[in-house]
């Protein structure tokens, strides 16, 4: 610590690229600063430091297995996120001087590289903005940073009570939320279910821009009786709540009555939340998947014969590839791609689905005798019946889906009601004009995408990075995720950057599914630091799904794939 203050005093006024002087580690006492990387000027990337506590002072029952130490290195980041607010003044200087940052977290509980917690140490792994009147070092305010509000963030962020003020019980009330949550959704397949919405969750958001809860007139959640579903859970005890069945399911209700509220909670439910969410105990099966259309996108090499058989001119739909999918291929391909990879559910929403995959009434049948499309309708029970593929489609106009449903969920006011026998009532009154198909349903093909394919090269240089949540660069390509609705974190989208690039620096043909499953189970053993520090330290990561990892790379628009011989 006096070496560092010294240091700071010998390089003020002088150029910013003087800070490099500050590169190592520094004893505090109480933790190690580590200076890993430090930025080329102030209005560069922000310098990347790492804090490693001398001792882990915490319970070792917070951390005692994977389930707990992802919630407790969770919990810890968002104890640092708070004293950083309530420590650091900010900007001070120009560029973004004075700023101390650490991964951002959402309302999910996701294995981070931000926190590291081990039997001996706590470490946080942060980025600061080293301050700078115009493009030369101010030593007085770097030593306000990194000497006076950086010990006191470590105290009150990483050090329990009562020498810090990380609180234990509020740590362990995470922890075990995050535990219950977990251990309900492992029940899930041993029960015949799919989903499980708790009693008493507050399912509305804060906004359409905010992922908090709905404070004010949110309606609790209240299950129907013929749902109703008991579980014990390992913490909080017996619980209740609506167990969705496999199978298909059918969410119906006027505009504004929550459908597709619900819809969310469910596609969100397969992440764990924080305490007071509203969603703790929301869950879905792990590899749920929400589908929809996505005009516009590349698809490259996918099995979409099941959904819409052969194109004019003879085009075969076993290996099909566009550059700008229409709004009905791009939903089959989506579902192809969801299946290839692997799920057990599919959430599918009227409101964001094409009208012409979802359906086609009698009149168009007849009109039409040449369409290639098989609308969803016809699927949606041979998925079940052939792939064990269930689905919770949401509808608020199209009544035909009554005739497939095994069960229908009405919503009204918010509140779910049973309305199974009176779908019944009605599709007898009104009985369907057409005879819905009976078919089965093959898998798609296995697709083998050459990685090759995937150009990194920028200039001079390789670049495959996360640029927020819904964009990955490679190259000089830039890839859009946005339309992926359960990528939660812009961790998880610079992780998946990181594994395509291995990808493409192996060059390897190999099979989609193959790929995601060896690339996570490498994460799994080695942890989300093997993923590369080839930016500084890996403290900006979350952990993605196989899911959202095999639909970034099926994004790539050069990606080459073809049927897996």
């Amino acid at each position: 610590m006096p070496r560092l203050e010294a240091t700071l005093d010998r390089i003020d006024r002088r150029g910013y690229g003087a800070y490099k002087d500050l590169s190592g580690s520094h004893d505090f006492g109480l933790f190690v600063l580590f200076i890993d990387r430090v930025q080329r000027d102030p209005f560069a990337p922000p310098s990347l430091i790492r804090i490693r506590t001398k001792a882990n002072s915490f319970d070792p029952t917070l951390f005692e297995n994977p389930v707990r130490r992802v919630a407790f290195e969770d919990f810890l980041t968002r104890s640092v996120v708070r004293e950083i607010r309530r420590v650091v003044r900010g900007n001070r200087g120009s560029g973004g001087s004075g700023r101390v940052e650490i991964q951002r977290t959402s309302q999910i509980v996701l294995p981070r590289t931000s926190i590291v917690v081990e039997p001996g140490y706590v470490e946080a792994r942060m980025a600061v903005g080293l301050p700078a009147r115009g493009r030369s070092v101010d030593a007085r305010a770097a030593k306000t940073v990194l000497l006076e509000e950086l010990p006191e963030v470590v105290r009150g962020g990483l050090v329990p009570a009562p020498k810090g003020g990380v609180d234990a019980e509020r740590a362990r009330l995470h922890i075990e939320t995050v535990e219950d949550a977990d251990h309900l959704r492992g029940l899930l397949p041993g029960l015949g279910l799919v989903a499980f919405v708790a009693d008493g969750s507050v399912l509305p958001r804060e906004s359409g821009a905010s992922d908090r809860p709905l404070r004010d007139g949110a309606v609790p959640f209240g299950s129907p009786v013929d749902y109703r579903v008991e579980v014990e859970l390992p913490n909080r005890g017996l619980i209740s709540g609506m167990g969705i069945p496999e199978g298909v399911t059918l969410v119906a209700g006027g505009g504004f009555h929550g459908k597709s509220t619900l819809l969310s909670a469910l596609s969100w439910g397969v992440y764990d939340h924080v305490p007071g969410d509203g969603r703790e105990l929301v869950v879905a099966r792990g590899d749920a998947v929400k589908v929809r259309a996505e005009d516009g996108r590349s698809v490259s090499g996918v099995d979409i014969s099941a959904m819409i058989g052969d194109l004019p001119g003879g085009r075969t739909t076993k290996d099909f590839s566009t550059p700008n999918a229409s709004g009905s291929t791009s939903q089959a391909a989506n579902i192809a791609e969801a299946i290839e990879v692997g799920t057990s559910l599919l959430l599918v929403d009227e409101d964001t689905s094409a009208t012409n995959f979802m359906i086609r009434d009698e009149r168009m049948r007849e009109l039409v005798r040449r369409e290639p499309i098989s609308p969803f309708i016809d699927l949606v029970r041979p998925l079940h019946r052939s792939l064990g593929v269930s689905t919770v489609v949401v509808v608020g106009g199209v009544g035909d889906y009554l005739d497939v449903a095994d069960r229908v969920i009405l919503l009204e006011d918010y509140v779910p009601i049973d309305a199974t026998p009176r779908s019944r009532e009605v599709t007898r009154k009104f009985p369907p004009r057409a005879p819905l198909a009976e078919r089965d349903v093959l898998p798609p093909r296995e697709r083998a995408i050459d990685t090759s394919s995937i150009d990194l090269r920028r200039g001079k240089r390789q670049t495959a990075r996360g640029r927020g949540l819904h964009t990955i660069e490679l190259g000089s390509e830039r890839v859009d995720l946005s339309y992926l609705e359960q990528l939660a974190e812009a961790g998880q989208t610079e992780a998946v950057a990181r594994v395509i690039r291995e990808w493409a620096a192996a060059g390897e043909v190999r099979g989609v599914g193959e790929l995601v499953r060896e690339a996570l189970a490498s994460v799994s053993e080695k942890g989300l630091d093997s993923l590369g520090t080839y930016r500084g330290h890996p403290g900006e990561m979350s952990l993605p799904r196989a899911q959202e990892l095999a639909a970034a790379i099926n994004r790539v628009r050069p990606l080459r794939a073809a049927p897996k011989t």
